[in-house]
């Protein structure tokens, strides 16, 4: 997977994390879980698009590090609406799967910048 495809790839996640997010039952918790996953999401996104537009090594390897952070919370939060059972298993379990198939691929990006 090169550079524009994992970009887009991560916005396409944050994109459908938004329209998951549209299924949460009302509830405070719900809310609040919104909240963090919606966060993580879109800043994994932003943070690897930062990092393809690294002027230096360092910064490469920070936003990089950033963004990897940001998918492996949103996964957490994921787990949690599922454990939680805030939306029903089945459409929540293809959502997961896709996730985790995706993270697993997203080992090692291009060469940074020097």
């Amino acid at each position: 997977m090169n550079t524009k495809e994992l970009q887009l790839r991560l916005k396409t996640l944050s994109y459908r994390i938004v329209v998951m997010c549209e299924h949460l039952p009302p509830r405070k918790i719900s809310y609040i879980i919104e909240q963090q996953v919606l966060r993580s999401a879109f800043s994994a996104s932003a943070n690897y698009r930062a990092a393809t537009k690294a002027i230096s090594k360092r910064a490469f390897i920070s936003k990089l590090s950033i963004a990897f952070e940001e998918a492996d919370e949103t996964l957490s939060w994921l787990e949690v609406i599922r454990d939680l059972k805030l939306i029903p298993g089945e459409k929540l379990s293809l959502f997961l799967k896709k996730h985790l198939k995706f993270q697993a691929s997203w080992v090692r990006p291009e060469k940074p910048p020097k």
